[in-house]
């Protein structure tokens, strides 16, 4: 089956967007569809990539870099691998912006309090970057601790939401 991507221009550089039946395979902050296909799972590889001006999905991606950082929240993403790791992808979806979790704490959300190491792994394995936001995932310790789209990236995602998410009561 034939997967679809599209490239726009944000002010930490090009993201583009893998998208196969209206869910985001992968993305990322890149302009080379080759950097995005070896983080799909292989049973969810497509056969065929075709490059297209725009998507949809590409106008939510836009506006949270404009400011609207609740934008992406509603996508719809399509990744695999074992139990934990889904788990925890779903669990990513909950760390609310503007108050990342350290790896710890990302841990016990997934009720495994002593899987830091699995936690931060389950990070490193997203393959829907934004979408599914592991950059809300920071080192024990308050470090900004890794990200495959670089730190200078993550600083600047985790400043975007926190200058645009209201202060809770």
């Amino acid at each position: 089956m034939t997967a679809l991507h599209a490239t726009t221009g944000t002010p930490i550089g090009p993201f583009t967007v893998l998208v196969q039946d209206d869910a985001v395979l992968a993305s990322g902050w890149t302009a080379d569809i080759g950097d995005l296909l070896p983080v799909v799972h292989r049973s969810l590889r497509p056969a065929e990539v075709t490059a297209v001006d725009r998507l949809p999905v590409l106008d939510l991606v836009d506006a949270f870099h404009a400011g609207d950082v609740a934008a992406v929240e509603g996508v719809v993403v399509r990744q695999r691998s074992g139990p934990f790791l889904q788990e925890a992808w779903d669990v990513l979806r909950t760390v609310p912006a503007g108050r990342p979790d350290s790896y710890a704490e990302f841990a016990a959300r997934c009720g495994r309090p002593a899987a830091v190491r699995a936690a931060a792994g389950a990070c490193a394995r997203n393959a829907a970057a934004l979408f599914v936001p592991c950059h809300r995932v920071l080192a024990t310790g308050g470090g900004l601790g890794g990200f495959r789209w670089g730190t200078p990236v993550k600083r600047w995602l985790l400043d975007h939401e926190a200058a645009h998410t209201p202060v809770p009561a």
